[in-house]
């Protein structure tokens, strides 16, 4: 029995449908609140108790991703989607068979692997960083000198930083390789970075397909800091970043959202597409409140075989992160009121039990009339919190 798609199963699910979601943080927490909000029942799987989607789930099956019984019960779902990528790709095929699953197994086992995404992109007519796999030690042979400085990355499971080290010559690069016990990596050449930007696209299919503003991104130690709306990158530039997410969107025959970060290098502004995320995107956060909708929304509507609504931006906005670092003791929060007290700013937190470092525990948007205002707000909010700590 070949997998549903689309095209095979191309019926509105409308409310009060029971909708499922693979994990239970943040980005699921947003998509089970906008999908309630639209009169959708959201059940959750996530092994975690603590799970900050099970506060707004009408039910949290609390076991492991690959449970059978998981299974069975999420086969109940009129359809069933994803908030993050290390999620079981043979679940969502399986899940396939009977229910309408977004975006697509074969997606997300795309994203999982970063030469395999690569690869796809190249294949799509995008270009990525210079880079060379990194399989075994014979791999690190003179072949990577033109590759250095470099990052060598693990090819899964890393995310946020992790998984991750800055190499500068051979020496170097045996030794991060065993430090990452010798699985499979990848050897990225760093480049002079003008900028990094960002498009989520929401696409139902060709011909119906829906762009996000571009966003301005900013990292610190390999973990998104602020990103920012509208773009200061000139138009046309805007426009070939829009252009290139939904190339690799309809080379890929995406159904959902899907993020696309790119990277903008010297003042010839030659794009390199960096990774993509088969989701909702932590750059995408800004829409929550500065435009007529927001990725989650989107997310829900295109799961149910509904076409995206407009994206158009109301204000500028910088979202800033706001992570474990900022929790001055493990039963402290942080001043809130620093952020509360301001009429144009909207904080949203995670309800995370614990804060650790590097954690994700919340953000927050700034809005005003331009993004340069929105920013420097932002970060000169942000640095009280911080003096706060």
């Amino acid at each position: 029995m070949q997998p549903m798609n689309f095209k095979e199963q191309n019926r509105v699910i409308l409310p009060p449908a029971t909708l499922g979601i693979l994990g239970g943080g943040q980005l699921g927490m947003m998509f089970t609140i906008a999908a309630k909000t639209m009169g959708y029942n959201v059940v959750v799987l996530d092994p975690d108790v603590n799970a900050p989607t099970q506060m707004f789930a009408d039910k949290h099956i609390c076991k492991p991703y690959d449970d059978p019984e998981a299974l069975q019960e999420l086969k109940q779902c009129a359809a069933v989607t994803t908030e993050f990528e290390n999620v079981s790709v043979s679940l969502m095929k399986q899940l396939a068979q009977s229910v309408r699953v977004s975006s697509s197994g074969e997606c997300v086992a795309i994203s999982q692997n970063r030469i395999i995404e690569k690869e796809k992109i190249r294949e799509a007519g995008l270009q990525t960083v210079p880079y060379r796999v990194i399989e075994s030690d014979d791999d690190c042979s003179e072949e990577c000198l033109n590759f250095f400085p470099g990052i060598l990355k693990t090819a899964t499971l890393g995310y946020d930083g992790k998984g991750q080290i800055v190499v500068n010559d051979l020496r170097a690069l045996k030794k991060a390789f065993s430090d990452l016990k010798k699985v499979p990596c990848v050897l990225e050449k760093k480049l002079d970075l003008q900028s990094e930007a960002s498009v989520v696209v929401c696409r139902l299919d060709s011909e119906t397909i829906q762009c996000f503003p571009v966003a301005d991104n900013v990292h610190k130690n390999g973990i998104l800091f602020t990103s920012t709306v509208p773009s200061i990158l000139n138009s046309e530039l805007q426009e070939r970043l829009k252009n290139y997410a939904i190339q690799l969107a309809d080379d890929l025959d995406y159904v959902g959202v899907l993020t696309v970060e790119f990277f903008i290098v010297n003042d010839a502004q030659k794009i390199y597409v960096n990774e993509i995320a088969p989701r909702p995107h932590n750059s995408g956060h800004y829409t929550l409140d500065a435009t007529l909708c927001s990725q989650f929304q989107q997310q829900v509507r295109i799961l149910c075989g509904l076409p995206p609504l407009d994206t158009s931006l109301l204000r500028a906005c910088t979202m800033v992160n706001i992570l474990g670092d900022l929790w001055p003791q493990k039963e402290q929060e942080p001043d809130w009121q620093i952020l509360l007290q301001e009429p144009f700013v909207h904080l949203h937190l995670y309800s995370k039990k614990e804060a650790r470092p590097g954690r994700k525990m919340g953000h927050f948007n700034v809005l005003s009339d331009t993004p340069e205002k929105s920013l420097s707000t932002g970060l000169n909010l942000f640095s009280h919190l911080e003096s706060d700590h």
